[in-house]
């Protein structure tokens, strides 16, 4: 039975049945399930198809909103029950996320944000409209692994620059890995700049943070 709620939890996840995911989650807790289980084997996999069929073109933006918001609503039943048993959710890395200065765009950051954290990440989303100082406190106070910077428009693409800047000035610059985004973004822009990595969407942004991170730690 467990191997079967299991199933139909990835399987509701890759079809996009939010609620079913969210009452699949409960039952598997109330049949004693173990949380870790229910990520590893019931959420996790879903979550994996479902951005390996966003990178392949066979699934939208749309997909991907309703997966990784059915795998918080899930998580936030699981988080209480890790708690209970003195767990915690095994974390990738620590990334602290958010849209620079002067641009309050909010969709495509928070879907970042919540593909890092469905695939692991802890993370430390700080919104839109983002002074640069509070990226370098935050970078400083959590010892992230990464920083992800999001811009959406052509005059706050040079505030990641500066942010940039300010991690070096701040002595800190070494500890964390720089991933830079948004419409008018490229990887030359992201080179130029001495940022670390570059991703154009969502799953690109899970991969290089992945990558990166594998990189650095020598994986």
């Amino acid at each position: 039975m467990s191997t079967d709620i299991l199933t139909q939890i990835t399987s509701s996840i890759i079809d996009g049945k939010m609620d079913a995911v969210v009452e699949l989650t409960r039952q598997a807790i109330e049949a004693s399930l173990e949380p870790k289980s229910i990520i590893d084997q019931g959420l996790m996999p879903g979550i994996t198809i479902v951005g390996d069929k966003f990178a392949a073109g066979e699934y939208f933006l749309p997909n991907l909103v309703i997966a990784g918001t059915a795998m918080q609503k899930a998580m936030a039943l699981l988080e209480p029950e890790l708690r209970a048993r003195q767990q915690r959710r095994e974390t990738v890395g620590k990334v602290v996320i958010g849209t620079v200065k002067g641009d309050i765009h909010e969709i495509g950051k928070s879907l970042v944000a919540t593909m890092l954290s469905a695939n692991g990440f802890e993370v430390f989303d700080l919104g839109v409209d983002v002074p640069t100082e509070t990226f370098v406190t935050n970078v400083r106070e959590t010892g992230a692994d990464l920083l992800g910077l999001s811009a959406l428009l052509t005059t706050t693409m040079t505030v990641q620059q500066e942010v940039i800047r300010a991690l070096e000035a701040d002595g800190i610059r070494t500890q964390v890995l720089v991933i830079v985004g948004g419409a008018p973004i490229s990887q030359s822009w992201a080179e130029r700049i001495g940022a670390d990595g570059y991703a154009g969407d969502a799953i690109g942004a899970v991969k290089v943070a992945q990558q990166l991170l594998g990189n650095k730690r020598g994986g």
